[in-house]
């Protein structure tokens, strides 16, 4: 029996981790066993910061909402149940987007709001 030399595929999976850790600050972004963490951590980081992204994209359609119901007096809140009441269903991105680029047609849904 002949014994199994990795050479190929050992080769392969170091320049794989090395080619991803490109750019980082000392043995990180050159010795393969600090890489291999620093690779690892950056991709637990990403995996945990997709999800981190949605929830501030939605604060911050949210906030964007909040601010331009109140300058039509109402609240979010207020708003967002007078639109539910009145059958309107535009998800936050886009009240958020009316709201910065399109005040006269946001304004027009706060009164539909107000009147539900």
């Amino acid at each position: 029996m002949s014994r199994v030399k990795t050479g190929v595929v050992r080769r392969k999976r170091h320049k794989k981790v090395l080619d991803a850790a490109k750019g980082y600050r000392g043995a990180s972004g050159d010795v393969f066993k600090q890489a291999n963490q620093a690779v690892m951590r950056a991709e637990a980081f990403s995996t945990r910061d997709r999800k981190v992204r949605k929830r501030k994209m939605r604060q911050l359609w949210i906030i964007r909402i909040n601010a331009a119901a109140r300058l039509n007096g109402l609240t979010y809140s207020q708003f967002m149940n007078g639109l539910k009441k009145s059958g309107i269903e535009l998800d936050r991105k886009v009240l958020s987007d009316l709201a910065v680029n399109n005040a006269a047609e946001f304004s027009k849904l706060a009164e539909t709001a107000k009147n539900a």
